[in-house]
C-alpha cells in the first residue's frame, strides 16, 4: 500500500492501487476499477490481504455512520464552454 493512509469517504482526492485496481476515493463512495490476479503464491496473498484491509477500512466507516436507503442521483449541471 501507500505510505499515506487512505481513509475511505474522507475526500475527493486519494487514489490508490492495489495490483491492477485503482480505487478512488469520494466523500459518497469509492469507485475500484480494473482487474486483479491474486495468485496462489505469496505476492497473491499479499495482493489479497491488501484488499481486505482497504474492504474492512470501508465496512468500519460504513458501519459507523446513519445511512439512507439509497444515495441520490448526483445532481448535474451544465457550464458554458469555455472554448467557443
Amino acid at each position: 500500500m501507500c505510505a499515506k493512509k487512505f481513509v475511505p469517504y474522507a475526500n475527493e482526492s486519494d487514489v490508490l492501487d492495489i495490483g491492477g485496481l485503482t480505487i478512488e476515493n469520494r466523500v459518497d463512495r469509492i469507485s475500484i476499477s480494473g482487474d486483479i490476479d491474486l495468485t496462489l503464491d505469496k505476492p497473491g496473498l499479499a495482493l489479497a490481504k491488501q484488499l481486505q484491509t482497504l474492504l474492512a477500512d470501508v465496512v468500519a466507516q460504513l458501519e459507523k455512520r446513519d445511512l439512507p436507503a439509497q444515495l441520490p442521483p448526483p445532481v448535474v449541471t451544465s457550464v458554458a464552454n469555455p472554448f467557443e
